[in-house]
C-alpha cells in the first residue's frame, strides 16, 4: 500500500460507517464515503446522481490534478481532517479544487474559496511566495493557466520587480541592477536580489515573466546580468572550450537547444548591454548545440558590433565536428569581423561606449593579426583560408606589419610543402615597407621566405636608413663639441646598420651559390615582366638574376668610406638626386 492509501485508510475507517465509494485518481485507490465527497464536490456528485442498486460505488478520476496526492488533500477537505496550505501546494490545491468543481454552490467556504483567500492575503504578497506557486503551477497545466493561477503570479512578480528597480518608470532607489563600466570599458554585472528567485523557472515561465517586466516599463538593456545567471545554470555541462563534441542525450541536447534560442531572442538590442565573452560563450554553444542559422547569424553580428573590446580567447572557437578540416571555426571568425567592418561603415553612434573608431580599429587590426597567428600553426589551414580571412584587414588597422610577418612565419613553417606560388601568395599579404627593423633583421635571415621577398625587406631598410641618414644631417647643425656628440653616434649607429646589411647580402649570395651548386646546372626561371626580356630571349639563370637584382640595390648612395668616414660631399647638406652614387656590394 501507498502512503497516500495508508494515510487515507487511517483516516476513512476511523469512521463508524463502512466506505461505500472507491475513488481511483492518480494509479492509487481511495476507499470513502458517498455522503462527505457528493456534499463538497460537484464533479463527483455528477458522477453518482444515477440511483444505482449497488453497495460499492467505483469512480475513476485519471487526469486529476496533482494526482493522488492533489485528490488525498480535497479528500481530508470533505471529511473536515486540517491540514496546512502553504506556498508549496496551494497551487495544487487550487487547481484540483478548480476540477472537483469544490464551489460555494455545493458548500459555504468550499476549497475553491479557501484557497483564493490564501492566494490573495499570502501568495501573491512577496516575490518568494509568487514565484514558488509559479514554479509549482508549471507542471499544473492546462488547469493552472484555466484558473489564471500563471498568469496572476507572472503579474505579481512583474510589479514587484518594477515597482523597486530603478530600471523602470517608477523605479526605487534601492535593490538595483546595476551594469557599470570599468576602465577597460568591459560591462560589469551586478545581479539583483530578484534575480535568484526567477532563474529556478522553467524556459517558457521566465521568458512570460521577462516579457511581462517590459511591458510595464522595465528597461530590456537591464536584463543581461540575469540572462547571463540563466545562461549559466542551464547551459552548464556543455563541453564547448574543447576540440572534439562530446554525446550527450537527445532529450537533453534539445532541452539545451530551447533554452538556447530562447535567451539569445531575449537579449538586449543596445550595443554593449551584454559582454564580449558571454556573446562568445553563447556563440560556442550555438554552434555545439546546432542551434538554427538566425540564433548563430545573431550571435555573430553582436560579437561584431563589439569586436573592438574582445580578446583573443574570445574568437578561438573550436571546430566541433573535427574531421580532418580546420581546429577552429575560421569562417564564423571572418563572418563575425566583416560584420565590424559593415557597423563601422555606418558612420558614428551615440553609444554608452565611447572610444575613437580609429583606435577601435586598431584593436581589431592586432586582434586579427593575433588570432592569425594562433592558427597558423594548423597543418590543415589552407592557403586560401589563412589568405582570405587576412586580406579582410583593412590597412588603416595595421600600424606596422610586424604582426602579419609573425603569422606568415609561423605559417611558412607549419607548412613546408608550398610551392613557390603560394608562398609568394601568402608573403604579399604583408607590406615590407611598415616592418620594423627587428622584423626585417629576422625577415633578411629567413630562409623560409621567397627570395624576392627578402630582397625587397633589404632594399626598403636601406631607403629606410639612407632617409634618416640625409634628414639627421640636415636638422643637426654642428657649433660645438658637445652638439656632434649626437650625430657622431647615429652616424656611428648607422654605419654598424650599413655593415650588417651588406653582410647579410653576401650572405644571401653564398646561400645562393650553394643551392645551385647542389642542384647542378638546373636553374629558377623568371618570367619576363620580372626579368625585362622579351618572350624570345633566353631566360636569366638564377645567379644572374640575383645579380641583376643586386646591380639595382647597388644604385643607393653608400652611407661611408672604405675607412669608414663620412664624405666630405655629403657632410651637413644634402645632395641632389642627380649626384648620388648607389652601392651596397
Amino acid at each position: 500500500m501507498t502512503n497516500s492509501m495508508k494515510r487515507t485508510n487511517a483516516w476513512s475507517f476511523s469512521q463508524d460507517i463502512a466506505s461505500d465509494v472507491i475513488v481511483n485518481a492518480g494509479g492509487v485507490s481511495f476507499s470513502l464515503h458517498k455522503f462527505p465527497l457528493v456534499s463538497k464536490c460537484g464533479y463527483i456528485r455528477k458522477l453518482v446522481s444515477d440511483p444505482k442498486d449497488v453497495n460499492v460505488l467505483v469512480v475513476d478520476i485519471p487526469d486529476v490534478p496533482g494526482g493522488s496526492e492533489g485528490f488525498e488533500l480535497a479528500a481530508k477537505f470533505c471529511y473536515g481532517i486540517n491540514f496546512e496550505l502553504s506556498t508549496e501546494n496551494i497551487a495544487m490545491v487550487r487547481c484540483v479544487a478548480e476540477y472537483l468543481e469544490m464551489t460555494e454552490d455545493y458548500a459555504i467556504g468550499n476549497l475553491v474559496s479557501r484557497s483564493e483567500l490564501y492566494l490573495n492575503e499570502v501568495g501573491f504578497k512577496t516575490l518568494t511566495s509568487a514565484v514558488s506557486i509559479l514554479q509549482s503551477s508549471a507542471d499544473l497545466l492546462p488547469m493552472a493557466d484555466k484558473v489564471k493561477l500563471i498568469g496572476r503570479c507572472i503579474d505579481t512578480i512583474a510589479f514587484i520587480v518594477t515597482k523597486e528597480s530603478p530600471f523602470s518608470p517608477s523605479g526605487g532607489t534601492t535593490g538595483a541592477l546595476i551594469t557599470s563600466t570599468s576602465s577597460s570599458s568591459q560591462p560589469k554585472a551586478v545581479v539583483d536580489w530578484w534575480a535568484e528567485d526567477l532563474i529556478v523557472l522553467r524556459i517558457d515561465i521566465f521568458q512570460r515573466v521577462l516579457l511581462a517586466m517590459i511591458s510595464r516599463g522595465f528597461k530590456q538593456c537591464a536584463l543581461g546580468p540575469i540572462l547571463m545567471l540563466y545562461a549559466q545554470k542551464c547551459l552548464r555541462g556543455l563541453e564547448i572550450f574543447g576540440k572534439i563534441k562530446k554525446k550527450i542525450e537527445p532529450k537533453e541536447e534539445h532541452e539545451k537547444r530551447i533554452v538556447l534560442e530562447t535567451i539569445v531572442s531575449l537579449l538586449p538590442r543596445e550595443r554593449n548591454a551584454m559582454s564580449v565573452s558571454f556573446l562568445s560563450m553563447l556563440l560556442r554553444a550555438a554552434i555545439y548545440l546546432e542551434t538554427t542559422m538566425a540564433c548563430r547569424l545573431d550571435l555573430e553580428k553582436r560579437m561584431g558590433k563589439q569586436l573592438a573590446q574582445a580578446v583573443l580567447d574570445d574568437i578561438l572557437i573550436p571546430c566541433y565536428h573535427f574531421d580532418g578540416d580546420t581546429l577552429f571555426d575560421v569562417d564564423t571568425v571572418q563572418r563575425v569581423m566583416m560584420n565590424y567592418l559593415e557597423y563601422e561603415l555606418e558612420g558614428p553612434r551615440d553609444d554608452e561606449y565611447v572610444s575613437s573608431p580609429q583606435s577601435d580599429m586598431e584593436k581589431v587590426g592586432k586582434l586579427m593579426e593575433s588570432y592569425l597567428a594562433e592558427i597558423a600553426s594548423d597543418r590543415n589551414l589552407l592557403v586560401v583560408k589563412f589568405t582570405s580571412l587576412a586580406e579582410h584587414i583593412p590597412e588603416q588597422a595595421k600600424l606596422s606589419e610586424d604582426g602579419m610577418y609573425r603569422a606568415i612565419d609561423i605559417y611558412l613553417k607549419a607548412h613546408p610543402t608550398l610551392n613557390d606560388i603560394e608562398r609568394k601568395k601568402v608573403c604579399s599579404l604583408m607590406d615590407c615597407q611598415k616592418l620594423s627593423r627587428e622584423a626585417c633583421a629576422h625577415a633578411a635571415k629567413n630562409d623560409r621566405l621567397p627570395v624576392q621577398t627578402v630582397v625587397q625587406v633589404l632594399y626598403y631598410e636601406q631607403q629606410r636608413l639612407r632617409d634618416n641618414l640625409d634628414g639627421g644631417l640636415i636638422a643637426v647643425e654642428p657649433t660645438t663639441t658637445n652638439n656632434n656628440q649626437p650625430l657622431n653616434d647615429e652616424l656611428s649607429r648607422l654605419k654598424k646598420e650599413n655593415q650588417d646589411l651588406k653582410f647579410e647580402i653576401l650572405k644571401m649570395k653564398m646561400r645562393l651559390k650553394e643551392v645551385e651548386r647542389s642542384s647542378g646546372d638546373k636553374s629558377a626561371v623568371s618570367s619576363p615582366a620580372s626579368t625585362g626580356y622579351s618572350a624570345d630571349k633566353p631566360p636569366l639563370p638564377r645567379k644572374s638574376f640575383i645579380n641583376s637584382v643586386t646591380k639595382k640595390l647597388g644604385k643607393i648612395t653608400p652611407f661611408f668610406r672604405a675607412d669608414g668616414t663620412l664624405p666630405s660631399s655629403t657632410r651637413g647638406r644634402k645632395k641632389p638626386a642627380k649626384d648620388r652614387r648607389h652601392s651596397i656590394s
